[in-house]
């Protein structure tokens, strides 16, 4: 988005072009590295006055600049020198880049005004004091004719133009642009989100992402205040967080990434204060995000070493849909990025803990006993529990109190068989073989031999893995079985009354050399 500026407001597009190119051609500035002589006018008039802008210099004429510069005017009249000969403008908003196009306008040479410059272009007029007041079709009058015609005509480009505000503040806020460009791509990104003009429908929350994250945020403001729905809000926002912490919002694929210096460096900073910025910005309503970016952006929270709110917060949306959650999923809190280590079991254990306390609240107020029915949902996540289990039971890292600690959240009756958590039993023992006895048995303590399938029993029976008690479980309660001619899974009281039968039963076994004592 562009137009030529030309001093002469009559020319044909197509004429206008062609003479802009030939002007281009045969007027260029010269620029020989930091100082810069411009004489367009006539190469005979000595250059009178050095501008200085940063390290760049421009040697320029004063009744050039005065033509069209009430600031530099009065700079001129108020200097205590008799002949004024340098100028510092080092302040000046766009910096050297726009102070050129601003002089070229005052030399009447034609440039380019776009939605990346336009804003810098108007606070340098502004700056400058180059108004209609002072002088008629004046560089402010002709930016502020491009935002209203051009730039803040479409959302891509008033999107453009918020961005380039980014380092012009507080004067691009002074002269409304930031206003106007926010109230402008909020409403249009509303009216996009409802009514899609282009594919794919969400195109707009890529627009979005360049945006610095305080300019985000007004955005997301402006459509709260429009009335715009959660899940709008939230797909906005999934799709900054992806794209502004593109290397750490990633499942754990271990291709790695690389890690940063140290804990305070000015990069992990900055992304810490990103990261803690989006969270705040998620609508109330728990449920509006999948819970694999929920996942996603609670692992970047602990990996940067994010506020506990922030954290707190992630915890609990993913605590609040928990029934949804994948074994990929928890492992993404668990894993480092390269999937070389543990990464933290902590907010594992408080988010099925939030959980498992959700459906306890909710079984007492509907009348249940929490501890002998369960929901659909808690027994979904107990399954996917105990297969997560098996998944990190490999790491040698992780301490047995770790592995019980989150096995025992899972309440006892959410769990029909304990064939799943046998197993994750079973691979932790194979990752640990310099257990002693005692140390296996306390990593056995959460099964329960009674809730067992046959098959997996006849495996026990035969796992030189186990702790003696538990192959002793396993092999005399299918003796037990055998003699009564019960079925596989006995009711509640008869799994009580089993229960304490086998253990005074193999407490005698043991005490005669184990489990040669069940062949008699």
């Amino acid at each position: 988005m562009k137009f030529i500026f030309s001093t002469n407001r009559q020319t044909s597009h197509g004429h206008l072009h062609q003479k802009q190119q030939q002007q281009q051609q045969q007027q260029a500035l010269p620029c020989h590295g930091k100082n810069w002589p411009m004489g367009l006018l006539s190469q005979n008039i000595p250059t009178d006055v050095l501008v200085e802008v940063g390290e760049a210099t421009f040697n320029l004429h004063k009744f050039m600049l005065v033509a069209k510069s009430n600031y530099i005017r009065k700079l001129i009249l108020e200097s205590n020198e008799p002949d004024l000969t340098r100028i510092d403008l080092s302040d000046i908003p766009g910096g050297p880049e726009i102070f050129e196009k601003a002089a070229k306008f005052c030399y009447g040479v034609n440039f380019e005004i776009t939605v990346h410059n336009v804003a810098a272009l108007r606070c340098a007029a502004e700056y400058l004091q180059m108004t209609d007041k002072y002088c008629d079709g004046n560089l402010a009058g002709r930016t502020e004719d491009f935002l209203s015609q051009v730039g803040l005509s479409s959302l891509s480009g008033a999107l453009v133009v918020l961005k380039s505000c980014e380092d012009l503040l507080p004067m691009a806020e002074e002269l409304n642009i930031v206003k106007r460009c926010v109230d402008l791509a909020s409403a249009k990104a509303c009216n996009e989100a409802n009514f899609p003009s282009r594919s794919p429908p969400n195109w707009w929350t890529e627009e979005l992402s360049i945006l610095d994250v305080s300019s985000f945020q007004t955005i997301i403001a402006g459509m709260k205040s429009r009335g715009a729905k959660s899940l709008t809000l939230s797909s906005a926002i999934i799709t900054y967080a992806e794209r502004s912490l593109r290397d750490l919002m990633r499942d754990h694929s271990g291709n790695g990434i690389r890690s940063l210096d140290s804990d305070n460096s000015d990069a992990r900073v900055r992304q810490r204060d990103l990261l803690e910025s989006i969270v705040a910005l998620m609508p109330a309503e728990k449920a509006v995000f999948p819970i694999n970016f929920l996942c996603c952006l609670l692992r970047t929270a602990i990996f940067l070493r994010a506020a506990a709110g922030c954290k707190g917060e992630l915890e609990k949306r993913v605590s609040a849909i928990l029934e949804h959650v994948t074994v990929n999923d928890l492992l993404v809190l668990s894993i480092t990025y390269n999937g070389a280590r543990l990464f933290d079991l902590e907010s594992v254990r408080r988010i099925v803990l939030g959980f498992v306390e959700k459906e306890k609240n909710v079984a007492v107020f509907n009348g249940g006993d929490f501890r002998e029915v369960c929901s659909t949902a808690m027994l979904r996540v107990a399954k996917t529990v105990d297969a997560y289990l098996g998944e990190i039971a490999t790491y040698s890292e992780l301490s047995i109190s770790k592995f019980n600690g989150i096995a025992n959240l899972v309440p006892k009756a959410a769990r029909k068989v304990d064939d799943d958590l046998y197993r994750a039993i079973d691979i932790y023992l194979k990752a640990h073989p310099n257990l002693d006895e005692i140390e296996r048995e306390k990593a056995c303590s959460v099964l329960d031999p009674l809730k067992l399938s046959h098959e997996a029993r006849l495996h026990a029976s035969q796992n030189k893995r186990l702790p003696v008690q538990i192959v002793l479980h396993a092999l005399y309660y299918d003796q037990l079985k055998l003699r009564s001619g019960a079925e596989d899974t006995p009711n509640v009281p008869e799994a009580v009354t089993t229960r304490n039968q086998l253990q005074a039963d193999v407490s005698l076994v043991k005490e005669n050399d184990g489990p040669c004592a069940l062949s008699s």
